[in-house]
Protein backbone atom coordinates (compact mmCIF):
# COMPACT_ATOMS: atom_id res chain seq x y z
CA UNK A 1 0.00 0.00 0.00
CA UNK A 2 1.32 3.61 -0.11
CA UNK A 3 3.10 2.94 -3.70
CA UNK A 4 0.30 4.29 -6.03
CA UNK A 5 -1.81 7.69 -6.21
CA UNK A 6 -4.17 9.03 -3.60
CA UNK A 7 -6.46 10.93 -5.26
CA UNK A 8 -8.96 13.62 -3.40
CA UNK A 9 -12.20 14.50 -4.59
CA UNK A 10 -13.57 17.40 -2.88
CA UNK A 11 -16.87 19.67 -3.06
CA UNK A 12 -15.55 22.64 -5.50
CA UNK A 13 -15.78 23.38 -8.88
CA UNK A 14 -16.05 20.14 -10.60
CA UNK A 15 -13.97 19.92 -14.15
CA UNK A 16 -13.89 16.62 -14.76
CA UNK A 17 -13.11 13.63 -12.94
CA UNK A 18 -10.61 12.36 -15.77
CA UNK A 19 -8.40 9.24 -13.78
CA UNK A 20 -8.94 5.86 -13.59
CA UNK A 21 -8.00 4.41 -10.28
CA UNK A 22 -5.52 0.98 -10.50
CA UNK A 23 -5.58 -1.77 -7.62
CA UNK A 24 -2.51 0.39 -5.72
CA UNK A 25 -4.56 3.75 -6.09
CA UNK A 26 -6.63 5.27 -3.48
CA UNK A 27 -9.29 7.44 -3.51
CA UNK A 28 -10.95 9.98 -0.76
CA UNK A 29 -13.94 11.17 -1.20
CA UNK A 30 -13.92 14.36 0.88
CA UNK A 31 -17.48 15.64 2.07
CA UNK A 32 -19.75 16.50 -1.12
CA UNK A 33 -16.75 15.38 -3.23
CA UNK A 34 -19.28 11.75 -2.68
CA UNK A 35 -21.77 13.10 -5.43
CA UNK A 36 -18.98 13.74 -8.19
CA UNK A 37 -17.33 10.15 -7.32
CA UNK A 38 -21.11 8.54 -7.83
CA UNK A 39 -21.63 10.32 -11.01
CA UNK A 40 -18.04 9.27 -12.34
CA UNK A 41 -18.71 5.68 -11.07
CA UNK A 42 -15.51 5.76 -9.08
CA UNK A 43 -16.21 3.99 -5.96
CA UNK A 44 -14.30 5.83 -3.05
CA UNK A 45 -12.20 3.52 -0.62
CA UNK A 46 -12.36 6.41 2.71
CA UNK A 47 -15.10 9.22 3.01
CA UNK A 48 -14.23 11.75 5.20
CA UNK A 49 -16.04 15.22 6.16
CA UNK A 50 -18.36 16.82 8.41
CA UNK A 51 -20.71 16.36 5.81
CA UNK A 52 -22.31 19.94 5.61
CA UNK A 53 -21.90 20.12 2.44
CA UNK A 54 -22.95 16.47 1.60
CA UNK A 55 -26.09 17.56 3.75
CA UNK A 56 -26.09 13.85 5.58
CA UNK A 57 -23.73 11.43 6.94
CA UNK A 58 -22.88 8.50 4.71
CA UNK A 59 -22.89 4.93 6.59
CA UNK A 60 -20.34 2.16 6.18
CA UNK A 61 -16.82 0.92 7.51
CA UNK A 62 -15.26 3.24 5.88
CA UNK A 63 -16.44 6.51 6.60
CA UNK A 64 -14.65 8.91 9.12
CA UNK A 65 -16.85 11.70 10.23
CA UNK A 66 -15.66 15.07 11.55
CA UNK A 67 -16.98 17.25 14.07
CA UNK A 68 -17.63 20.93 12.39
CA UNK A 69 -15.68 22.54 15.01
CA UNK A 70 -12.18 21.11 13.88
CA UNK A 71 -8.88 23.08 13.33
CA UNK A 72 -8.16 20.95 9.95
CA UNK A 73 -9.97 21.37 6.62
CA UNK A 74 -12.12 18.37 5.55
CA UNK A 75 -9.38 18.28 2.56
CA UNK A 76 -6.59 18.22 5.11
CA UNK A 77 -8.12 15.86 7.29
CA UNK A 78 -8.39 13.60 4.05
CA UNK A 79 -4.78 14.08 2.93
CA UNK A 80 -3.31 12.99 6.62
CA UNK A 81 -5.45 9.67 6.24
CA UNK A 82 -3.70 9.24 2.69
CA UNK A 83 -0.29 9.98 4.04
CA UNK A 84 -0.85 7.67 7.52
CA UNK A 85 -1.42 5.05 4.31
CA UNK A 86 2.14 6.13 3.14
CA UNK A 87 1.38 7.69 -0.16
CA UNK A 88 3.60 10.31 -1.34
CA UNK A 89 1.63 11.22 -4.59
CA UNK A 90 -1.53 13.31 -4.65
CA UNK A 91 -3.82 14.27 -6.89
CA UNK A 92 -6.89 16.56 -5.76
CA UNK A 93 -10.20 17.44 -7.50
CA UNK A 94 -12.93 19.67 -7.27
CA UNK A 95 -10.77 21.67 -5.14
CA UNK A 96 -10.66 24.67 -6.93
CA UNK A 97 -13.62 27.35 -7.63
CA UNK A 98 -16.11 27.51 -5.24
CA UNK A 99 -15.29 28.94 -2.11
CA UNK A 100 -12.09 31.19 -2.74
CA UNK A 101 -10.88 30.66 1.02
CA UNK A 102 -11.08 26.77 0.07
CA UNK A 103 -9.14 26.59 -2.73
CA UNK A 104 -6.13 29.06 -1.19
CA UNK A 105 -6.13 26.36 1.58
CA UNK A 106 -5.95 24.04 -1.20
CA UNK A 107 -2.87 25.61 -2.30
CA UNK A 108 -1.50 25.56 0.43
CA UNK A 109 -1.57 21.91 0.91
CA UNK A 110 1.05 21.55 -2.38
CA UNK A 111 3.28 23.51 -0.42
CA UNK A 112 2.41 22.13 2.40
CA UNK A 113 3.37 17.99 0.94
CA UNK A 114 5.86 19.47 -0.87
CA UNK A 115 8.05 20.56 2.33
CA UNK A 116 7.58 17.41 3.51
CA UNK A 117 9.24 15.58 0.46
CA UNK A 118 5.66 14.61 -1.08
CA UNK A 119 3.94 15.76 -4.36
CA UNK A 120 0.46 17.21 -4.83
CA UNK A 121 -1.36 18.02 -7.99
CA UNK A 122 -4.23 20.50 -8.00
CA UNK A 123 -6.40 20.01 -10.73
CA UNK A 124 -8.69 23.01 -11.85
CA UNK A 125 -9.79 22.40 -15.54
CA UNK A 126 -7.39 23.44 -18.12
CA UNK A 127 -4.67 24.27 -15.54
CA UNK A 128 -2.71 21.97 -12.58
CA UNK A 129 -0.51 23.72 -9.95
CA UNK A 130 2.01 21.86 -8.01
CA UNK A 131 4.58 23.00 -5.54
CA UNK A 132 8.71 21.92 -5.60
CA UNK A 133 10.41 22.87 -2.48
CA UNK A 134 14.71 22.46 -2.61
CA UNK A 135 14.36 20.49 -6.19
CA UNK A 136 13.64 20.35 -9.49
CA UNK A 137 10.85 19.91 -11.84
CA UNK A 138 11.59 18.06 -14.89
CA UNK A 139 9.21 18.28 -17.82
CA UNK A 140 9.38 16.11 -21.42
CA UNK A 141 9.46 18.17 -24.39
CA UNK A 142 6.20 20.10 -25.12
CA UNK A 143 4.74 22.37 -28.04
CA UNK A 144 3.69 25.39 -26.95
CA UNK A 145 1.35 25.88 -24.05
CA UNK A 146 2.29 28.35 -20.94
CA UNK A 147 3.25 27.72 -17.27
CA UNK A 148 3.98 30.44 -14.44
CA UNK A 149 6.11 29.85 -11.33
CA UNK A 150 5.57 31.85 -8.34
CA UNK A 151 7.61 32.37 -5.07
CA UNK A 152 5.55 30.74 -2.42
CA UNK A 153 7.86 30.81 0.40
CA UNK A 154 8.66 34.77 1.02
CA UNK A 155 12.18 34.47 -1.06
CA UNK A 156 13.43 31.55 -3.20
CA UNK A 157 17.14 31.44 -3.63
CA UNK A 158 18.78 29.95 -6.86
CA UNK A 159 15.99 29.99 -9.09
CA UNK A 160 16.81 28.41 -12.37
CA UNK A 161 14.56 27.84 -15.70
CA UNK A 162 15.61 26.01 -18.01
CA UNK A 163 14.44 24.92 -21.62
CA UNK A 164 11.66 27.13 -21.85
CA UNK A 165 11.15 30.42 -23.83
CA UNK A 166 12.23 33.18 -21.03
CA UNK A 167 14.76 31.26 -19.01
CA UNK A 168 16.44 32.23 -15.34
CA UNK A 169 20.19 31.44 -13.87
CA UNK A 170 20.54 31.47 -10.47
CA UNK A 171 17.27 34.03 -9.76
CA UNK A 172 15.80 35.27 -6.54
CA UNK A 173 11.99 35.33 -6.66
CA UNK A 174 10.16 36.48 -3.83
CA UNK A 175 6.52 35.90 -2.88
CA UNK A 176 5.29 40.18 -3.56
CA UNK A 177 6.93 40.17 -7.39
CA UNK A 178 5.13 38.12 -9.85
CA UNK A 179 8.74 37.65 -12.10
CA UNK A 180 7.45 34.45 -13.50
CA UNK A 181 4.22 34.31 -14.47
CA UNK A 182 3.26 33.56 -18.07
CA UNK A 183 6.35 31.73 -19.80
CA UNK A 184 6.06 29.28 -22.53
CA UNK A 185 6.94 25.68 -23.56
CA UNK A 186 8.96 25.82 -26.98
CA UNK A 187 9.29 22.20 -27.46
CA UNK A 188 12.02 21.06 -25.70
CA UNK A 189 12.71 19.08 -22.45
CA UNK A 190 12.39 21.43 -19.81
CA UNK A 191 13.29 22.41 -16.07
CA UNK A 192 11.95 23.91 -12.47
CA UNK A 193 14.65 24.40 -10.09
CA UNK A 194 15.11 26.23 -6.41
CA UNK A 195 18.14 25.75 -4.32
CA UNK A 196 16.28 27.14 -1.30
CA UNK A 197 12.82 28.14 -0.79
CA UNK A 198 9.28 26.93 -2.61
CA UNK A 199 7.67 27.63 -6.13
CA UNK A 200 4.27 27.09 -7.00
CA UNK A 201 4.23 26.16 -10.66
CA UNK A 202 0.88 26.48 -12.27
CA UNK A 203 0.62 24.45 -16.13
CA UNK A 204 -1.41 23.10 -18.51
CA UNK A 205 -3.97 21.04 -17.38
CA UNK A 206 -3.02 17.62 -19.30
CA UNK A 207 0.93 17.91 -17.38
CA UNK A 208 0.40 16.55 -14.40
CA UNK A 209 1.31 13.33 -15.35
CA UNK A 210 4.11 13.94 -17.14
CA UNK A 211 6.43 16.47 -14.68
CA UNK A 212 8.74 14.20 -12.57
CA UNK A 213 11.07 15.37 -9.52
CA UNK A 214 14.15 14.63 -10.14
CA UNK A 215 16.02 12.50 -7.50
Amino acid sequence: MGHGICYLVGAGKNTGLDFVPNEDDFVIAVDGGLRYLEEASIPPDLIVGDFDTLGYCPEGPNVIRLDTMKDDTDTLAALREGIRRGYSVFHFYAGTGGRMDHTIANIQLLAFLSGEDRQGFLHGGDVVLTAITDGTLLLPPREGGYLSVFSYSDRAEGVFLRGLKYELRDACLNSGFPLGTSNEFIGRESSISVREGTLLVVLPGDAAGLVRRAQ
